[in-house]
């Protein structure tokens, strides 16, 4: 049942960033990148002020050097986003490609209890190749790069869900086991 999950929220997931980054490429990658600072900011203020709040001498409080960075790192994300949405390009590329090698893997231990036609490992394939020309060519169409990375994201979640349709009911039991050990990898 946890793999089942874990499947469930890959592809709602997938599927919400594929839509945000098809109606609004160019916005979606400046607010994915400041609220990524914002996630690194928050904890080391918490730090900080944590710091801050503790008596001197109370069980050897320590200057929070890593709360510190934290916000720095925050604050350059969240005042430079342009220079790391490029960035977030190869990032998003390789997690194509992991997304890619993930499906072509799941498909070859399904392949292992079952037939499983050739025509399911093309879109695994495609997806992977698409993270390929993501890191190859970012620069060139950064906008368009967003919108292919977010249709490619509805087509992952698509092939998820109906991957999950179509094999998980027809594993024979115990192999549930299987897939939460990959699931949890």
């Amino acid at each position: 049942m946890k793999a089942i999950n874990y499947s469930l929220v890959r592809i709602l997931f997938a599927l919400i960033v594929g839509l945000i980054l098809i109606i609004w490429p160019g916005a979606a990658v400046n607010y994915l990148v400041i609220t990524v600072g914002i996630l690194f900011l928050i904890p080391g203020i918490i730090a900080l002020i944590g710091y801050l709040s503790s008596k001197p001498k109370q069980s050897g409080a320590r200057f929070p050097i890593e709360g510190i960075g934290s916000i720095l790192f925050g604050l350059w994300l969240i005042v430079m986003p342009d220079f790391f949405a490029n960035i977030l390009m190869y990032v998003l590329g390789f997690i194509l490609i992991l997304a890619g090698i993930w499906q072509l893997a799941s498909l070859n231990i399904a392949r292992k209890q079952m037939k499983v036609p050739g025509g399911f490992f093309i879109v695994p394939f495609l997806i992977l190749l698409m993270g390929v020309i993501v890191i190859f060519f970012p620069a060139d169409v950064r906008n368009t790069t967003f919108i292919i990375i977010g249709i490619t994201c509805l087509v992952y979640s698509i092939n998820e869900l109906v991957n999950y349709f179509k094999f998980s009911r027809m594993l024979p039991k115990g192999t549930d086991k299987d897939i939460e050990n990959i699931e949890s990898n």
